[in-house]
């Protein structure tokens, strides 16, 4: 029959919807459940079909609220659903596609009157709906249903629909906190989900949805509905007509970078270990441990007993290259974040990769593309580079991964540049645009300790990098400059006391000047690291000094730099020498001039410079960092599958921007 949902079909007229709703109890063995459960439908795949879906049923859902602690029919098909999956676990149905799909539409219906509650009720309120006439520990089992089902059927064609299912109502029982005021580990539902009986397989549950997310399967054809069984079809198509949605090409999606219509059950997993690992992070989060402390299945090391029940071992290696495939993704930035952060063998295992270009470059795409990031995305892909910087290897390893045509690079051609240099590039690019746009103090406090770590290990530095490096100390320079003495003038201060200026609290200009000293000081402080460790390694970033040194005479004598400026004045008088030695009797063109540089790095007394301590910058997550990425997580899941909320129906949802 075709109809769709958001026009025609009206479900308020389905004796079987009406009975399911009414005060009429319906108990589980009733041969109703058999009939009221044989339908097809194409599930929603987009925003507007689930909203479309959800305004259709509305109605029916506010009668079953109302008639449910008479009739207790909720409890009663989440029992049907219970009695028919503990079968298809035990593996005893006899037609396991006609089997599964019924399952499968059972579950759909009770996922879509959950979503109902959590948005209508209290938590306390739909507990007790859920568990009306039963013996207190409905919801209990339920919830370990859906985890045995997630971890013990195997994903295929036939299954992949009541993966899903499972999946998200998992989703949809956590989003009680997004209509709460209560903090997670203040609720009955979470306390479940982390404390109850199905927590023994937490470690597979967690290798499960990785493996979902890794395999990145494709919408089965006939996804929904059970096109095998011509005789189910006729009674669908009695009972209820076919639930179906639109595709139009103009229709609002998930999210433009939502993958969910592709590869839902992937997006799902993901956006599920998402939430359960953000969550009790005060106390002992069984699914956070597992997935911090997963090993990699090619290590042949045994675990040990002591640390069976939280460990599991998946593909590193499949792992990574689905993470290389999305790393543009808000999502997999997130997980790639909290492998990077807190699981140290895949931290190890991905630093000893040979193709890092095929991650670095698209978390380098999103930063190249901050003004259409969001600024948590930004934030994210900033702290992975940190984090990687960390490691002196990474630094050394980035410089010998080259690169051809980046074409996406458009503020200059570059036909060849090192991965280290295309990286110090859009990092540089990110702090101008951060310092004219946002003005966030701890978006470029990130990015400059990250040159910062790398400075040491800066090698052959292309000439645009070396000039991008220097014209961002110029530019900052500048505006320093004009403040200071538009701020100088005000007050009648001289410039080498400025830098001993006490700043005052509500005076924008002060505080201004204060972040660029900071900037400033960190900007020379990585090129004196560079040099004094790759002079010799790096003629092209002495070439673009000695060219520009002229920037560096304001600063000699204001006491905020004088220490640090020394170092690079003795560089640059240094070369200078030697190129006037040169340059006494004939001119020199550019190729000779860098010769002069080469010779001379050969030559140079490193004693010369005053020793600074080394540059090592250590990302440490922030105190209460739940109150960041609580908020953030539940955006995700709104923006990237068919479980929308409103920020009005969502106090949690409006602190995120």
């Amino acid at each position: 029959m075709g109809t769709a949902v958001s026009k025609n079909l009206d479900l308020s007229t389905n004796e079987y919807l009406l009975k399911f709703v009414s005060n009429q109890p319906i108990s589980q063995n009733d041969p109703f459940w058999n009939r009221f459960v044989a339908f097809n439908i194409s599930p929603p795949m987009t925003s507007n079909d689930q909203l479309a879906l959800e305004s259709k049923i509305e109605n029916l859902c506010q009668l079953l609220l109302k008639n449910n602690h008479i009739s207790g029919n909720l409890g009663s098909i989440i029992d049907v659903f219970l009695s028919r999956a503990s079968e298809l676990l035990a593996a005893t149905t006899t037609d396991a596609s006609l089997f599964i799909w019924q399952l499968f539409n059972i579950l759909f219906i009770i996922r879509c009157i959950l979503k109902f509650l959590t948005e209508t009720v209290t938590e306390e309120q739909l507990i007790e709906q859920v568990e009306y006439n039963g013996n207190g520990m409905r919801l209990e089992a339920f919830i370990d249903s859906l985890v045995k089902i997630i971890v013990d059927v195997e994903v295929k064609d036939s299954t992949y629909g009541i993966h899903l299912e499972a999946v998200t109502t998992l989703l949809v029982f956590l989003s009680v906190q997004l209509h709460s005021n209560r903090k997670s580990d203040q609720s009955n539902i979470y306390r479940l989900i982390m404390r109850g009986k199905h927590t023994t397989h937490v470690p597979l549950l967690i290798k499960s949805l990785l493996i979902n997310y890794t395999n990145q399967d494709k919408v089965p054809v006939g996804y929904g509905a059970n096109t095998g069984h011509s005789l189910v079809l006729g009674i669908a198509a009695e009972l209820w007509s076919f639930l179906t949605f639109s595709r139009k090409s103009d229709e609002l999606l998930v999210s433009e970078t939502s993958d969910y219509q592709e590869v839902p059950l992937a997006t799902q997993s993901l956006l599920l270990v998402l939430v359960l690992v953000h969550h009790w992070t005060t106390k002992n989060n069984p699914y956070r441990n597992s997935l911090f402390l997963c090993m990699n299945s090619a290590d042949n090391n045994p675990i040990p007993p002591t640390q069976a029940s939280i460990l599991s071992r998946i593909d590193y290696n499949a792992l990574y290259t689905t993470i290389c495939k999305k790393a543009s993704g808000d999502v997999t930035t997130l997980l790639l974040y909290l492998l990077l952060h807190r699981n140290e063998p895949f931290k190890a295992f991905l630093l000893s990769r040979p193709d890092l270009d095929l991650l670095i470059i698209p978390i380098l795409k999103t930063l190249y593309n901050a003004p259409n990031s969001n600024s948590h995305h930004i934030y994210m892909s900033l702290i992975i580079l940190l984090i990687l910087s960390e490691d002196d290897s990474f630094n050394k390893t980035i410089h010998e991964i080259k690169l051809k045509n980046i074409v996406w690079y458009t503020e200059r051609s570059l036909t060849e540049v090192s991965l280290g240099g295309l990286l110090v590039l859009v990092v540089i690019r990110t702090v101008q645009y951060n310092m004219l746009k946002m003005r966030d103090k701890y978006l470029h406090t990130n990015c400059l300790a990250a040159l910062a770590n790398m400075s040491a290990q800066f090698r052959d530095l292309h000439p645009y990098v070396s000039q991008r490096l220097v014209s961002l100390f110029e530019t900052l320079a500048k505006r320093y400059q004009k403040l200071s003495t538009k701020l100088l003038n005000g007050k009648n201060i001289k410039t080498s006391e400025l830098a001993i200026t006490v700043v005052q609290d509500g005076d924008d200009m002060e505080q201004d000047i204060t972040v660029l000293e900071e900037v400033l000081r960190m900007v020379l402080e990585i090129f004196n690291s560079c040099l004094s460790n790759q002079l010799v390694n790096n003629p092209n970033l002495v070439y673009t000094l000695l060219y520009n040194k002229h920037i560096f005479e304001p600063f000699k004598e204001n006491v905020a730099f004088q220490d640090i400026i020394q170092n690079i004045d003795i560089i640059i008088q240094y070369f200078s020498t030697l190129l006037d030695d040169k340059t006494q009797h004939n001119e020199v063109d550019a190729y000779q001039v860098l010769n002069v540089i080469q010779q001379g790095a050969k030559r140079w007394p490193k004693d010369k410079l005053k020793k600074f301590p080394d540059l090592k910058f250590k990302y440490v997550e922030e105190d209460q960092p739940e109150e960041f990425f609580i908020p953030y997580v539940w955006t995700l899941v709104s923006q990237q599958s068919i479980l929308h909320w409103t920020n009005d129906n969502s106090p949690l949802l409006a602190t995120v921007c």
